[in-house]
């Protein structure tokens, strides 16, 4: 049976993902000052974190329009799986899900499913890898659309990051947060809530204590046990490379895979940003 994974740009694919011709990535774009930022191959990480950096307006993104997801589904081949970011923080999923209708209406003898991650970058990265695997298998479409869901609604998605600027700008932080943050330059281990809403877990005075204690985090769980852990990180490989350290000497994970954020997962990490998800 034929699949095809449909992702938006916040999914940080893998190179392995990538060279597997399985996945398509819908782009996001970013507006930072007066220059537009496409989330494509051809998107220069370096140089939209350096326009973030030096730019003193707010930035800002849009998510694709319905037509862009349609266009993709009618290329596409054999059974639709779409995964988006989290509803609750982009249009994405709206989107897809308007152009899966249209979709369904030109093509009723066609499967196609929206999945909502209920996170974003590596809990994006981790549930497209998931549909691939249990779609390469040959399950029926009813199948890996239920266990796919079921894998989602048990991932953990945590991050720390270096700069805090643009959650604030976006308001993804409530205003004691940001004060906190501030006025003190702590550092926020956060998190997404099981519907895909930003949270606080717990604070540290640096980025190397904050993810000693997103790994202390990560261990008291014992669901994570036997599970693939995917770190995504923004312009810090070395930083990663810690943290996959800290994880194999603390937990149990199987795997443990590194990957580098693209345009939106860098728009909101900004560099030295770490994203955790298992």
């Amino acid at each position: 049976m034929s699949f095809s994974v449909i992702v938006d740009s916040c999914c940080d694919l893998t190179p392995e993902q990538r060279g597997t011709g399985l996945y398509t990535s819908i782009p996001l774009t970013i507006h930072v000052g007066g220059t537009e930022f496409r989330d494509d191959d051809q998107l220069d990480t370096q140089l939209l974190s350096d326009a973030i950096a030096l730019c003193g307006e707010a930035a800002h993104t849009s998510c694709p329009a319905p037509a862009d997801y349609l266009a993709a589904y009618e290329a596409a081949q054999g059974d639709i799986y779409v995964v988006t970011l989290s509803a609750l923080l982009s249009g994405s999923h709206n989107s897809a899900w308007q152009a899966a209708h249209l979709f369904r209406e030109e093509h009723p003898e066609r499967n196609i499913h929206v999945f909502n991650s209920c996170s974003a970058s590596a809990g994006e990265t981790l549930a497209a890898g998931e549909i691939a695997r249990l779609a390469g298998q040959g399950l029926p479409f009813a199948q890996v659309v239920l266990e796919a869901d079921r894998y989602i609604s048990s991932m953990n998605t945590l991050f720390v990051l270096e700069n805090l600027d643009t959650l604030k700008k976006a308001g993804r932080l409530t205003k004691t947060q940001a004060l906190i943050t501030g006025a003190l330059r702590v550092k926020l281990v956060m998190g997404s809530t099981p519907e895909g809403e930003i949270r606080k877990h717990t604070q540290a005075l640096s980025i190397r204590q904050a993810l000693a204690k997103l790994v202390q985090l990560m261990a008291q769980d014992d669901s994570h046990r036997g599970k693939t852990l995917c770190i995504a990180h923004c312009l810090c490989h070395d930083r990663a490379e810690h943290l996959r350290m800290l994880a194999r000497k603390s937990c149990d994970f199987a795997r443990i895979i590194l990957t580098e954020t693209r345009g939106i997962s860098t728009f909101y990490a900004n560099t030295g940003g770490i994203v955790a998800a298992y």
